[in-house]
C-alpha cells in the first residue's frame, strides 16, 4: 500500500479488506506503527481512512483509527476527521517529542484528544520500546476514572505481562485491553487477556485466533505448540531487518497483499533478502 517516496496505492485497499475478512478478521486498525501512520502527512492518514471505512462498512468490520504521533493540532483533526468518517474508535500514541512523564500528563493529552472527538471510544497506544514513554498501565487506567468520559481502554504493546494484567484488571477490568506482542500470547491469553491487535495478524491470522481459543478451551498444550511455531516463523522474519520493513516483507511474500515497500526513511528489505527469507519460512512445515 505503500510507495518509496510520495504516492500511496489505496487501491490495494479492497483486496487488502478482503484478505482480512476471509481470514476471520473482524476489526482494522489503520495508520498504526506497521501501517506507517507517522511516515504519512495528514492529508494521506484522513484518506486511508476513508478508503479502509468505506470498506469496513460493507463488510460489518470494526474501524479503530491511529491519530497520534505527530503535532496536537494534527492530532486534533485527525481525531475530529475520524469520527466524522463513522469510525468505530480511536487510538492514540502519546506526545513522542515532548513526552508525558506523569499520569497527569497523559490523562491532560488525551483529554484534548477525546474532546475533539467527543462520540468516539478513545484509546491509548502503549508501545514504550518505541515512544519511551513509560508510565505503568495499571497504574495509570486506575488513575483514569471518569475524567474522559470516552476513555475505553489501551492496546498494550509491551511484554511486561505483569504490568499487562494489571491493567486488565484496573478499575474492576472496566478497560478493553487489546494485546499488541504477538511473541506472548500464550501466557497473556492464559492469565486473562481476551484482545489483540498484532501485526502478525496481517501475516498469519490463523495463529492468532488459534491460540486465544485453545487457551479458551483449556487446550494449554495446543496454545503452546502454536505460539512456538509463531515465534519461529518470527524470529525468520526478524532476522531480514528491523520490526516494520520485515514484517511488510513477510506480508508481501505469505499474502495475497501487494503491500509494497516501507516509505523513508525506512529502510525497505532488499529484494535479494526477500528472497532467502521466502525459502526459509517455506522450509516450515506449517506454512503452505
Amino acid at each position: 500500500m505503500m510507495c518509496r517516496h510520495k504516492t500511496l496505492n489505496v487501491d490495494v485497499i479492497p483486496s487488502y479488506a478482503d484478505y482480512c475478512q476471509k481470514n476471520g478478521i473482524k476489526g482494522i486498525l489503520v495508520n498504526g506503527t506497521t501501517g506507517e501512520g507517522s511516515s504519512m502527512t495528514t492529508k494521506e492518514r484522513k484518506l486511508v481512512t476513508e478508503v479502509w471505512m468505506e470498506q469496513c462498512k460493507s463488510r460489518k468490520q470494526h474501524l479503530m483509527v491511529q491519530v497520534g504521533g505527530i503535532s496536537l493540532p494534527d492530532v486534533l483533526s485527525l481525531a475530529a476527521h475520524a469520527e466524522k468518517t463513522g469510525a468505530d474508535s480511536i487510538l492514540c500514541l502519546p506526545e513522542l517529542f515532548q513526552k508525558p512523564t506523569s499520569i497527569a500528563d497523559l490523562i491532560r493529552y488525551l483529554k484534548m484528544v477525546a474532546k475533539a472527538a467527543p462520540n468516539t471510544p478513545l484509546l491509548y497506544y502503549h508501545i514504550p520500546r518505541m515512544t519511551h514513554v513509560n508510565i505503568h498501565m495499571g497504574t495509570f487506567l486506575n488513575s483514569v476514572g471518569n475524567s474522559i468520559p470516552t476513555f475505553s481502554g489501551i492496546k498494550f504493546s509491551s511484554t511486561v505481562l505483569d504490568e499487562g494484567l494489571a491493567a486488565v484488571k484496573a478499575d474492576k477490568e472496566k478497560y478493553c485491553v487489546f494485546l499488541g506482542a504477538h511473541a506472548i500470547m500464550a501466557g497473556a491469553y492464559t492469565l486473562g487477556f481476551s484482545l489483540g491487535i498484532a501485526t502478525t495478524q496481517n501475516i498469519f491470522p490463523q495463529f492468532g485466533e488459534t491460540i486465544l481459543k485453545s487457551i479458551m478451551k483449556g487446550q494449554l498444550l495446543q496454545a503452546q505448540e502454536t505460539q512456538a511455531d509463531l515465534n519461529t516463523a518470527v524470529n525468520i522474519i526478524n532476522k531480514y531487518g528491523p520490526f516494520v520493513p520485515s514484517m511488510k516483507a513477510a506480508m508481501q511474500i505469505l499474502s495475497s497483499v501487494p503491500v509494497g515497500e516501507t516509505r523513508e526513511p525506512v529502510t525497505p528489505v532488499p529484494v535479494e533478502q526477500m528472497k532467502k527469507m521466502e525459502i526459509e519460512l517455506r522450509a516450515l512445515p506449517f506454512i503452505k
